[in-house]
């Protein structure tokens, strides 16, 4: 019995294992939104919340809604691991279940333990609106024990820590402003007033704060709503407490209308990166929503470069691996486009379309290693069959394989021999050499 259940263990592992990825976005099998990412142990660990569809006791099918909270982690932002559920809204007592509240939440580590800050809505008759709670665990994959009440004195949504150098712990927080306080040492209660985050911009909507300290500037990073969408900006301080001064944008609004944006900025092996949310898995509702990262700079006056919104994510991806062109870095102006494999079942993934001679796409940071790898798999459909050639670093550089995808509807797999092997780390191209329409789910070399 002891060994049937290891089985099962490492089945479940892996399969968690094998649903994300290090292509935008990269949880593949559920929907997840407002991303904290934290380094612990040296390794990242993403919180996200957890999108669902709304089930049929769930009022409002055109809200957001959300029962529990999963955690990830990475070594190398390319491979993710799902750890599971580690806090759900049946087993925290303050908690109003009916809601579907768990909304964007945090994770902070001090001294050995880590501190889960959560909002969702109070019962009716032990408050009203939305409260912050704390869960504490041993080890930031959990398991994690809900504290019995909210923090007294916090009314609102979108928690996040922050730790000055002299080991201050402060907690902001959103509820039409941007709000702060001073926590004491346990982490687990207000040590000062509440406090307004002053001289923000006065119009529209601003929430979700992230709260971090770079070479002596306090920034206060959040998503606003000038016009109808969120973008994400950024304020700057010497102090955590405020006055902050906006200083720019971070990224801009979603050019597919996805109404919210939310984020954590995270230094991890001497790079930042943005972890931000979009509706890639869901076109149509933008309340289920997907994590994505992108790399992230600053000038050598501390501001923020603009952050561009990529398919290819970040992270190296080993060329032995299935690889999505379909996540591509960029592709021919004309004739390169992308689809949902099955519409009906989007957590399938997408599939690139090139559909004129020498339409092409690239995806770029392929390890190729250093033992020669001899053929190369293909898996791709063509209704009349096609010639694709997989190139190196441009669309007419050194040509690595020639792929003849055999006359068929669907989309299966394809072998050819590796003609001119380059060992070493490449940008991989995509070119469609006759006009006959193809379609690439991955290629993968052996």
């Amino acid at each position: 019995m002891k060994m049937k259940r290891s089985i099962m263990f490492f089945i479940a592992a892996t399969l968690f294992f094998l649903n994300a990825a290090a292509q935008n976005p990269i949880i593949r099998d559920q929907f997840t939104a407002d991303p904290t990412a934290r380094v612990f142990n040296g390794k990242m660990y993403l919180f996200p919340s957890h999108d669902i569809p709304a089930p049929e006791d769930f009022a409002r099918k055109d809200w957001f809604c959300m029962r529990d909270y999963h955690v990830f982690s990475s070594e190398n932002l390319t491979d993710w691991t799902d750890h599971g559920v580690i806090v759900t809204q049946e087993k925290v007592n303050w908690v109003d279940a009916t809601t579907y509240s768990m909304w964007a939440p945090d994770c902070f580590e001090k001294d050995g333990k880590y501190y889960f800050y959560f909002p969702a809505n109070i019962k009716a008759g032990s408050g009203r609106g939305f409260g912050i709670g704390v869960a504490v665990a041993d080890k930031p994959e959990g398991p994690y024990t809900p504290q019995p009440e909210p923090i007294k004195g916090i009314s609102g949504i979108d928690p996040v820590v922050f730790m000055d150098k002299d080991g201050q712990a402060y907690i902001y927080w959103s509820q039409g402003n941007i709000f702060v306080a001073k926590l004491k040492d346990n982490m687990l209660e207000l040590d000062s007033e509440v406090k307004v985050i002053e001289d923000m911009p006065k119009q529209g909507l601003k929430e979700g704060p992230f709260v971090f300290e770079r070479n002596g500037i306090y920034y206060m990073t959040y998503p606003h709503v000038e016009n109808k969408i969120e973008r994400l900006e950024y304020a700057i301080s010497d102090n955590p407490m405020g006055p902050f001064k906006f200083t720019g944008v971070i990224m801009d609004e979603s050019p597919t209308g996805c109404w919210t944006n939310h984020h954590s900025l995270v230094e991890y092996d001497g790079q930042w990166y943005l972890f931000y949310h979009h509706n890639d898995y869901s076109p149509d509702f933008d309340k289920n929503r997907s994590t994505r990262i992108d790399s992230l700079f600053f000038n050598a006056d501390g501001t923020i470069q603009k952050v561009i919104p990529t398919l290819r994510g970040v992270g190296v991806t080993s060329a032995v691996k299935n690889i999505e062109i379909d996540r591509f870095s960029s592709k021919s102006s004309t004739g390169a486009d992308i689809a949902f494999i099955d519409t009906t079942s989007k957590f399938n993934g997408w599939k690139s379309v090139l559909s004129s001679k020498n339409a092409w796409m690239s995806y770029n940071t392929v390890d190729f290693g250093k033992k020669k790898l001899k053929n190369v798999q293909v898996k791709a459909a063509s209704q009349a069959g096609a010639t694709v050639e997989i190139r190196l670093d441009k669309p007419d550089g050194i040509l690595l394989a020639e792929v003849s995808i055999p006359k068929g509807n669907s989309l299966s797999i394809t072998d050819a021999g590796v003609k001119k092997f380059q060992k070493g780390v490449h940008n991989l191209y995509i070119v469609l050499k006759d006009s006959n329409p193809v379609e690439i789910d991955w290629i993968s070399f052996k």
